[in-house]
């Protein structure tokens, strides 16, 4: 009998339902077990910013350990998790279909964004929300917030905030929907890098573990992340750094599949960002990405960054 495959995993409940989701894929596509293998990593253990952990990699590391060790044969992030620098011993083997990547926001009394009154308190983790907030120049406090998903929501309904800002992907996944009081939209807030994008990843020279995860990937899902994180990557920002970037895929005039990419960066006091687009063929993905991110560079990106350190 074939030993059950061991999924590396989070111990919070967003993460270890990302992975049963991704387990219950792997056994209906291979017929193969998986069983769940719970790890704590820095970012759970600390509830400092993750600005003050170091940023890109602190829910990472320690199921990457994992993987290298042996004790699991794969581990499923969150991609905008994840550090833009390759791992030369391991890959993503798998990127499943995204989820919606759109920020939502939780408010008293139903509010959208619009009908909250000037200095209403909004809390968020990340400083790229905080920035688009403070740009759209609504007078709200934004206000840093850590924790699960329940913690943030539990901050509105106790009437300690009026509002939250999370990835709508996240309370997807957890069944949480009837609390969103407005999905924002990206003309407004841009979402993150890879918002939304699972990270399946194993070990490179695993055939085996890489073969049956082969069959999760989606093509249009790795193309957008692609895009958006080489921004990210060329930028040279991490994940608390205020840029965001949005990548979808259309059908080009010649029938083939195109991506359409947008990204920003954005003053953390919400006092000056840089925005552009591009748009080109989805095998070109990591080329769009490179493009635009120097573009935002010629038009001052790394100033805006520099100052929100």
């Amino acid at each position: 009998m074939t030993a059950p495959l061991r999924l590396g995993t989070r111990r919070s409940q967003l993460a270890l339902t990302q992975s049963q989701h991704v387990a219950d894929a792997i056994a209906a596509a291979s017929g193969r077990a998986v069983e769940l293998v719970h790890i704590t990593t820095e970012g759970d253990r600390s509830a400092a910013a993750i600005t003050q952990l170091g940023g890109t990699g602190v829910f990472v590391s320690a199921l990457r350990d994992a993987l290298r060790a042996g004790t699991v044969d794969l581990a499923v992030h969150s991609y905008k998790d994840l550090p833009t620098a390759e791992e030369p011993d391991l890959v993503i083997a798998a990127v499943p279909p995204r989820e919606d990547p759109r920020d939502a926001l939780v408010a008293r009394d139903r509010l959208t964004l619009g009908e909250l009154p000037a200095g209403a308190t909004v809390g968020t983790g990340a400083p790229r929300r905080v920035a688009q907030l403070r740009a759209l120049g609504l007078g709200l406090e934004v206000v840093p917030i850590r924790g699960n998903v329940d913690t943030r929501m539990g901050k509105v309904t106790s009437g300690e905030l009026d509002a939250v800002v999370l990835a709508r992907a996240g309370l997807a996944r957890l069944g949480r929907l009837d609390a969103v009081t407005e999905v924002l939209d990206p003309l407004q807030v841009l979402p993150a890098p890879a918002q939304g994008a699972l990270a399946v990843e194993c070990r490179s020279d695993d055939d085996v573990t890489r073969s049956l995860l082969a069959a999760l990937d989606d093509a249009g899902a790795r193309a957008c992340v692609v895009a958006e994180r080489t921004v990210l990557a060329t930028l040279e920002a991490g994940c608390s750094a205020p840029v965001a970037a949005h990548a979808e895929v259309g059908e080009a005039e010649d029938g083939g599949d195109e991506v359409y990419l947008r990204a920003s960066v954005t003053a953390i006091d919400g006092s000056d960002a840089v925005r552009g687009s591009t748009s080109g063929p989805a095998a070109d993905a990591a080329r769009l990405g490179r493009e635009l991110a120097a573009e935002l560079l010629d038009r001052g990106a790394a100033a805006l960054m520099a100052a929100s350190r």
